[in-house]
C-alpha cells in the first residue's frame, strides 16, 4: 500500500511538465445512461496516453548513476512512449524491448522520441524476460509498467484531478490491466472521498480481477490491447482488493460500441482500453442511473486503419450503411429499374456488382450486391420491403457483422 503523501510528492514533480488534462461534462452520454458523465481525458497527454505520469515519476526517482546507465522498459506502446518521452527530456540513455509483433507505426513513435528499440518475443511476458536479462547483464534500471510503486503514485494524480475539479463525483470508472493506474486512483480517491464507488473494467479473456473471475472466451486479441494483462501486478493486486469495490469485464462487441460512440458523441478518439469505462457504463445504466460517474479515457493512441475499420462497422450496426442482395431478372433496363427505386426511396448507392455466373438461380436471373447508405435501420428497412413489393427479392448481407 502506498499513502496519498506520494502522490501528492509525484503532483508536484509534474507541474508544469505532464498535463493537467481535463475533466469535461459528456452531455449526450449523460442523457443517454441517465447519469451526469464526465470524461477525464487523457488521452489529450503529449504522448497520447496516461502513462507519461507514472513513467516520469519513476524517472525522477533515479540517482544520477543509475541515469548515466540508463533504463530499459517492456511495452507494446504507451508506456514505451511515455518512457522515451521523459528519458529524451532528462538525458537518460533509454531502451524499450517490445514483442515482436508490434505494429510498426508503435516502434516508429517510440524511436522518434530517442529510445533504441528492440524487437524479442512473442508477447509482453517474453518481452519482460529480455528486458530483466539486459538490465541485470549491463545495469540497466528496469521501468515496470505497472507493478512499481512510484508508477503507481504518478497514475493516482489522475484521481486526486479528478475530485479538486469534481468534488460531486460519487463512483469512478476506470480501465484495469496490470493495475498501476486503478490501484493509483484508488488510494488517491479514498484518501479525498471515502464513500466514493471505484469500479474496474476489464476485457473478457484477461479479467482475473474480475469479480466474480471472467472465464475467458479463448480470444488472443483484444481491441483493448493496453489492459490485455493476464496477471496483475503483486503490489498493485492487494491496493485494487483493499480498495476497489467492484471489477467488471466487457466484451468486444462493447468495447466497439464505446469507441464508435466517444467519436461520435463526444468527438473525442480513445483507444479500445480507454473507451473500457464507457462500455461498462453502457452495459448497466440501470448501476449507475442518477450518479455522477467519472470516466477515465486513458489514451487515444489507436491504429488508424482499426479505427477506420471499426467507424465503418458502427455504420452497418446502425443500419446506415449495408449491402443488399437483389434478385432481378437478366434483361436490358433491369438495372435502371433498381437504381430508380433505390434512389425513390433516398437510398445512396455506394457500389455495385453484378453476378450471373456464380449462384443458384435460374439461368434468366441475375443478383446484384448493392451497397447502400441510408439514414438508419428503419430507412434500410423500408428500402428493402420496396424492392421486395416490386418484384425484386431483397435480402441484406451481413446484418449480424461486428455483433456478438
Amino acid at each position: 500500500m502506498i499513502a496519498d503523501d506520494a502522490i501528492q510528492a509525484a503532483r508536484a514533480v509534474m507541474d508544469g511538465i505532464v498535463v493537467r488534462t481535463p475533466l469535461v461534462e459528456a452531455a449526450a452520454l449523460s442523457e443517454l445512461t441517465g447519469a451526469r458523465v464526465l470524461l477525464k481525458l487523457e488521452n489529450l497527454q503529449a504522448t497520447g496516453s496516461f502513462k507519461a505520469r507514472g513513467a516520469l515519476i519513476r524517472l525522477n526517482a533515479m540517482t544520477d548513476s543509475q541515469r548515466r546507465t540508463g533504463v530499459v522498459a517492456m511495452s507494446a506502446g504507451n508506456h514505451a512512449q511515455g518512457v522515451a518521452w521523459h528519458a529524451r527530456r532528462l538525458g537518460i540513455p533509454a531502451t524499450i524491448v517490445m514483442p515482436e509483433g508490434t505494429p510498426f507505426t508503435k516502434t516508429l513513435r517510440t524511436e522518434a522520441l530517442g529510445a533504441t528499440v528492440l524487437l524479442s518475443g512473442a508477447n509482453l511476458a517474453e518481452a519482460q524476460a529480455t528486458a530483466e536479462r539486459l538490465a541485470a547483464e549491463h545495469g540497466l534500471t528496469l521501468i515496470h509498467p505497472y507493478d512499481d510503486l512510484h508508477v503507481i503514485a504518478g497514475q493516482g494524480s489522475i484521481g486526486a484531478e479528478m475530485l479538486e475539479d469534481c468534488a460531486d463525483l460519487d463512483t469512478l470508472i476506470v480501465p484495469v490491466g496490470g493495475g498501476g493506474l486503478l490501484a493509483g486512483i484508488a488510494v488517491a480517491a479514498r484518501a479525498r472521498k471515502h464513500s466514493i464507488t471505484l469500479v474496474g473494467v476489464q476485457a473478457q479473456g484477461f479479467a482475473p480481477l474480475a469479480r466474480p473471475p471472467f472465464v475467458g472466451s479463448g480470444r488472443a486479441q483484444t481491441l483493448a490491447e493496453g489492459i490485455a494483462v493476464k496477471h496483475p501486478g503483486q503490489l498493485t493486486r492487494p491496493i485494487i482488493e483493499t480498495l476497489v469495490d467492484d471489477v467488471v469485464a466487457v466484451g468486444e462487441a462493447a468495447l466497439e460500441q464505446a469507441v464508435e460512440m466517444m467519436v461520435e458523441t463526444e468527438k473525442q478518439v480513445a483507444e479500445g482500453a480507454a473507451a473500457a469505462p464507457l462500455a461498462a457504463l453502457l452495459a448497466a445504466p440501470e448501476r449507475f442511473r442518477g450518479r455522477t460517474v467519472g470516466l477515465v479515457v486513458s489514451g487515444g493512441n489507436i491504429d488508424n486503419r482499426t479505427l477506420s475499420s471499426l467507424l465503418m462497422r458502427g455504420l452497418v450496426r446502425a443500419g446506415r450503411l449495408a449491402r443488399l442482395r437483389i434478385e432481378i431478372s437478366d434483361a436490358p433496363g433491369t438495372l435502371a429499374q433498381v437504381s430508380a427505386l433505390i434512389g425513390a426511396h433516398g437510398g445512396n448507392i455506394l457500389e455495385v456488382h453484378h453476378q450471373r455466373l456464380f449462384q443458384d438461380i435460374p439461368v434468366k436471373y441475375a443478383e446484384l450486391d448493392v451497397a447502400v447508405e441510408t439514414t438508419d435501420s428503419g430507412h434500410l428497412e423500408t428500402m428493402i420491403a420496396g424492392l421486395d413489393a416490386a418484384g425484386f427479392p431483397t435480402r441484406r448481407l451481413g446484418s449480424l457483422a461486428g455483433q456478438e
